[in-house]
């Protein structure tokens, strides 16, 4: 989740423990034990973009380093909270700020390391977008209530309704995959592999990216619990082989070894994009999302093989494409 989402959280959980007398230190401590996590983007190289993308929700995000990651904010905020709450008591809420961020993050669409060291796998729900202005402004009208109330119930509330959000998007969920299986059915593919992922800033429109035969099928879907779903579709696009590239550096080079650890970072899901030969991008993203055109990805320098890949964003959207884009949201015919 977006940073300010994840202090929020941590928040709410430091409030759950918190009794009255403490119920605004809590807020406090938990909202700074919900950004630490976060200060891994902070590990990164000048020369090597992929550092930080292969440390971002690594070890401070797992599971086995929350009492660790809590301690340390407990003795950074220990000076400020001296006189207003015990050592046991500071603990204990940042203990249950910081154990929000990990599983936060798991419930988006980069993935979270949830149990380093044991395993490097990337665990990714798939069910809320990074950025998500009901969830997070329910979560913060819980927060701030508890915060003037005094009341352990209203982290409840707000507990119970992040609880009844994710599960609403499960659902949600479930129908897109439903959806893609269709797709593919009526195509007259089998899916070798897919990923279903919400799209920015909501869980009603949902990107659709399955792989058959060579090739990786985008598609946008918006199901509807009542009323009839639609299907905007897309496109196709070749995934990257390098025995098939000209383009592929040198074997046993730098860039070749950015290209691996890039293809673990987005899950194997690559392909050259479509209007830079010299990029290549994560398929599961894009601007729009029935796009094969990816949002992010690595330039190859093809002339200079022994230097590290550099990064690449498409951030940038016109008018025509953000409108397409709400219109899909709203759910406006296809066409």
């Amino acid at each position: 989740m977006d940073i300010v989402t994840q202090g929020i959280a941590g928040a709410l959980m430091a409030q759950l423990g918190a009794g009255p007398e403490h119920k605004r230190q809590a807020s406090i401590v938990g909202f700074a034990a919900g950004l630490l996590p976060d200060a891994d983007a902070l590990i990164r190289s000048s020369s090597d973009p992929l550092l930080t993308l292969e440390f971002h929700r690594q070890f401070s995000h797992s599971l086995l380093f929350i009492p660790i990651g809590a301690l340390i904010v407990s003795l950074i905020l220990m000076p400020f909270m001296r006189g207003k709450l015990p050592f046991s008591r500071l603990y204990l809420f940042c203990l249950l700020g910081y154990s929000s961020a990990g599983l936060l993050d798991a419930c988006t669409s980069f993935g979270t390391q949830l149990l380093w060291p044991f395993s490097d796998e990337r665990i990714a729900w798939n069910l809320i977008s990074i950025v998500d202005p009901v969830f997070s402004i329910g979560l913060l009208i819980a927060v701030i209530t508890g915060w003037h109330i005094k009341q352990r119930r209203y982290a409840v509330l707000g507990i119970g309704f992040a609880t009844l959000y994710l599960s609403l998007s499960f659902m949600q969920q479930q129908a897109a995959l439903q959806m893609q299986h269709n797709i593919a059915l009526e195509r007259g593919h089998t899916i070798e592999r897919g990923v279903i992922k919400p799209t920015m800033a909501n869980i009603m429109l949902w990107r659709s990216v399955y792989q058959y035969q060579g090739h990786y099928y985008v598609d946008a879907v918006r199901p509807a619990i009542f009323g009839k779903s639609l299907v905007y579709s897309g496109s196709s696009i070749a995934a990257y082989q390098p025995a098939q590239q000209t383009r592929t550096p040198v074997a046993d080079s730098t860039q070749s070894r950015d290209i691996v650890r890039f293809d673990k970072l987005s899950n194997g899901y690559l392909v050259i994009h479509p209007d830079d030969k010299n990029v290549l991008g994560d398929v599961r993203y894009a601007m729009l999302p029935n796009s094969t055109a990816p949002l992010w990805g690595i330039r190859l320098d093809p002339e200079n093989p022994h230097q590290h890949t550099t990064e690449a964003l498409f951030r940038k959207s016109d008018a025509a494409t953000r409108r397409q884009f709400i219109d899909m949201l709203i759910g406006d015919p296809p066409g």
